[in-house]
């Protein structure tokens, strides 16, 4: 690398751009960690001397297959099914699959690339990596979606494996999914193992793997708030999306006192000025889970207000928590979250939030923590659930959540190392790039070039 003083951070996200063409959000992930770790590195020529960062960003594995299925009119049907296997330095791959029409290249490779530090940012042995399809599990029908699984696994299950590779669900693939995932991968290798997580209770799986991105993002703030001397309790919280992180995210806040206000899909978002409620919430569990309707039922239903076509952000909040997409949080939502006393921004998405608003929040002295530390509650949750599969145990709720708590804590305090600043505050950003790097780092230095 050459130094800082010539550019290092721009030749470097540079060269990325010539080697990965027309993959934006790929592009986007690098040049966020980017910041954060050259100059780190060049305050430690080990990890310089050897390109470390720039094999990281390199996948060891791309493997992209077809997906052939049949539709309920006996109609064959063709979707494109990737595996990303990042990095397994300090343990097997590990990672979701998403089903949704957007899936691409670009996507998988930054969501994998995420994957690396969030894993390692847990401190359970697992790597990074992410799959998925552009196929949409919306409108099809419980067969269609049983036999798309089935292909996809058709391919999959020679990649993967419980000291492997170990998916999870993400995006469009929930219990329905992994379950069909799982009973395929079953047939085809004849082997009962924990090579996928996120299974039902009933045949493997673990408590609290519903609920851990959204219990684990509370966690998170709840430390955040800690540092500046503040509880939850009594907070106004602004969460979009209504899937199962927005949904257990809200869940959490109703626990510990807060009041969450909105709920959003692709469609709009609801604000419920009172507050969502358990009762509340309950129905948009049964709407979003069971029913799959959208959002604006809710406005119906509790008489409240509903915005067609619109974001959250606007709503006055203490805390802004954006668990639907990517870059759905912009610098003109940023402005906007500022200007009405918003203290705390969590992401419970992966990258919801672009470099523009990131760097916006940061200049004013908005709390802002990134997924790979605030949404990590999802994976750290997949490894309990791998640790429970290898020693044929379950265990209970409660320890489970504990664990979980723990692990956010933990995750919290490597932030707080190598991101505080000499006025006391805390970089988040570059405390979680800087931790989730250096483990990972050390251990593909210990194992030589690989």
């Amino acid at each position: 690398m050459i130094s800082t003083k010539n550019g290092t951070i721009e030749k470097f996200i540079q060269l990325a751009k010539k080697r990965n063409p027309h993959q934006p959000e790929f592009i986007q992930a690098i040049t966020e960690v980017a910041h954060s770790i050259i100059p780190y590195i060049e305050e430690h020529p080990e990890y310089e001397k050897t390109n470390i960062l720039e094999r990281i960003i390199e996948a060891e594995r791309i493997i992209i297959f077809r997906v052939p299925w049949t539709n309920d009119n006996g109609q064959c049907m063709v979707n494109r099914g990737y595996r990303i296997q990042m990095n397994n330095a300090i343990g097997p791959y590990k990672g979701g699959l998403r089903f949704h029409p957007t899936v691409n290249l670009s996507i998988l490779k930054f969501l994998a690339f995420e994957q690396v530090f969030k894993n390692s940012l847990t401190t359970l042995p697992m790597g990074g990596a992410k799959g998925g399809s552009d196929f949409d599990p919306k409108g099809k029908s419980d067969n269609e979606v049983m036999r798309f699984c089935q292909s996809f696994m058709n391919e999959l299950y020679r990649h993967i494996g419980p000291n492997t590779d170990v998916p999870a669900g993400d995006i469009g693939v929930g219990g329905r999914e992994i379950g069909y995932l799982f009973g395929q991968y079953k047939r085809l290798s004849n082997k009962f193992t924990g090579v996928l997580t996120g299974k039902g209770f009933a045949y493997g799986g673990s408590l609290i793997r519903p609920e851990a991105t959204g219990y684990g993002l509370l966690f998170f703030v709840e430390e955040m708030l800690k540092t500046i001397g503040e509880k939850i309790k009594g907070k106004k919280v602004v969460i979009s999306g209504s899937g199962n992180v927005a949904q257990y995210a809200i869940e959490k806040t109703i626990q510990m006192g807060g009041i969450p206000l909105t709920a959003s899909d692709s469609d709009g978002f609801i604000y419920d000025i009172d507050g969502i409620d358990k009762d509340k919430l309950a129905f948009i569990m049964e709407l979003k889970g069971v029913h799959r309707g959208r959002i604006s039922e809710y406005a119906k239903k509790y008489n409240v207000p509903y915005y067609k076509g619109e974001k959250p952000w606007k709503i006055p909040c203490d805390i802004a928590l954006p668990c639907a997409v990517q870059n759905e949080l912009e610098e003109k939502d940023a402005k906007l979250l500022v200007k009405n006393k918003c203290k705390l921004v969590a992401e419970g998405a992966n990258m919801p939030t672009t470099i523009e608003a990131i760097k916006y929040l940061q200049s004013k002295n908005i709390l802002y923590a990134p997924g790979k530390a605030s949404n990590a509650g999802g994976v750290a949750t997949s490894g309990l659930e791998m640790s429970q599969n290898s020693i044929r145990l379950s265990w209970s709720r409660n320890e489970v959540e504990d664990k979980l708590q723990h692990i956010m804590q933990n995750i919290h305090n490597q932030c707080v190392h190598h991101g505080e600043k000499v006025d006391g505050t805390i970089d988040y950003m570059k405390g979680a790039n800087i931790a989730g790097f250096v483990r990972v780092a050390d251990a593909m230095l210990a194992e030589g070039h690989v």
